[in-house]
C-alpha cells in the first residue's frame, strides 16, 4: 500500500501564500494598518527563544507584524498578569501569544486565561475551550486546530470513524479530542497510565499521538490502513510514535519533522490574521 504523506511543510506554505494575499488587501483597505501577534517570552529557556523567534519570521513572511515582549525569569504572577492586560487593551494587537512553559512561580493558567478571548488566537483560555467544545465560535488551540487542517486538506474522512487520542493535555489531547468529536468521529481518549492501551489502538482508525514520550507508540500496535497522526517531537528526530514500520501498512501518516508542526505556527498565524481582519475590517 502506498501511504498518503501529511505533509504539514507544504500545507503551510499554501497557507501562507494565501495568508499574503489577505494581508496585502487589508493594508489595502486600512491605510497600511496589519494585523499584530504579541509574543510573549518569560525567561530566557533556549528552545522557547527559538519557537518564539519562529513565530515572528512567519509573522514576516506574509507581511504582517509581531511585537516582542521578554520578561525576566523572575516575573512573578501579577507581573505577567499585568503585561498581557496591557495587550489586552492595546487596539493595534491582534493576537497574543503565551510561550509555554513559564517558570515554575507562575501561576500559567491564571495567564492563559487572562488573555482575551478575542486575541486568544493560540486558542489556550478555558472560556476559548469551552466555546469550541460546544461548537460556538472561538479559535481553536492551535496545534489540534492545524491537526484538523491537516486531515481536510488531504480529505481524510473522520465521520464515524473511531479516532483514539494517546494524550490528554488541555492544549493538545483534550482539545484534539473535542475537535474529532465535533467532525462526527467516536474518540477514544487514553493516556500513559491506560490499561490495556494496545487494545484500545488496535482498534482505532485514526491515531493520535500526543503523549509527550519518544516512540511511546509500537507500530505493531496499529492495524493496517489506519491514519496516523503524530504531534511529538523529540531529540534525534523521532515523535511518540514509532514510525518507520507503518509507511508501508497505513493508509496516511505524518512524518516527523515536517508534518503537525508546521500546521501549528501556521494556524497560530492564520488566526491572527482573522483576528486582525475582524478588528481592522
Amino acid at each position: 500500500m502506498s501511504a498518503i504523506v501529511l505533509d504539514g511543510k507544504h500545507v503551510a506554505q499554501l497557507t501562507e501564500a494565501a495568508l499574503t494575499e489577505r494581508v496585502a488587501a487589508l493594508k489595502a483597505k486600512t491605510n497600511n494598518r496589519t494585523p499584530v501577534l504579541a509574543t510573549i517570552l518569560v525567561g530566557d529557556d533556549p528552545a522557547s527563544a527559538t519557537y518564539v523567534k519562529m513565530k515572528g519570521n512567519a509573522c514576516r513572511r506574509i507581511g504582517m507584524e509581531s511585537k516582542a515582549i521578554e520578561l525576566p525569569s523572575t516575573t512573578r504572577t501579577n507581573g505577567l498578569l499585568a503585561e498581557i492586560e496591557a495587550l489586552n487593551n492595546d487596539p493595534d494587537v491582534h493576537g497574543i501569544l503565551l510561550q509555554h512553559p513559564v517558570p515554575s512561580q507562575i501561576d500559567e493558567r491564571a495567564a492563559f486565561d487572562m488573555i482575551a478571548l478575542e486575541k486568544d488566537v493560540d486558542g489556550v483560555t478555558c472560556l476559548g475551550f469551552g466555546r469550541m467544545s460546544m461548537g460556538e465560535s472561538a479559535y481553536g488551540c492551535a496545534t489540534p486546530q492545524g491537526i484538523m487542517r491537516l486531515l481536510d486538506h488531504y480529505e481524510i474522512e473522520l465521520s464515524g470513524k473511531h479516532a483514539v487520542v494517546v494524550g490528554r493535555s488541555p492544549i493538545l489531547g483534550k482539545p484534539m479530542a473535542m475537535m474529532m468529536l465535533q467532525a462526527d468521529a467516536t474518540v477514544t481518549i487514553c493516556h500513559s497510565r491506560t490499561q490495556g492501551l494496545e487494545e484500545h489502538i488496535k482498534r482505532a482508525d485514526v491515531i493520535v499521538g500526543a503523549v509527550g514520550r519518544p516512540e511511546f507508540i509500537r507500530a505493531d500496535w496499529i492495524k493496517d490502513g489506519a491514519v496516523v497522526v503524530d504531534a511529538g517531537y523529540h531529540p534525534g528526530g523521532v515523535g511518540d510514535i514509532e514510525m518507520a514500520p507503518l509507511i508501508d501498512r497505513v493508509a496516511a501518516y505524518t512524518p516527523v519533522p515536517g508534518g503537525v508542526g508546521p500546521m501549528t505556527i501556521n494556524t497560530l498565524i492564520m488566526q491572527t490574521v482573522e483576528s486582525g481582519e475582524k478588528a481592522l475590517g
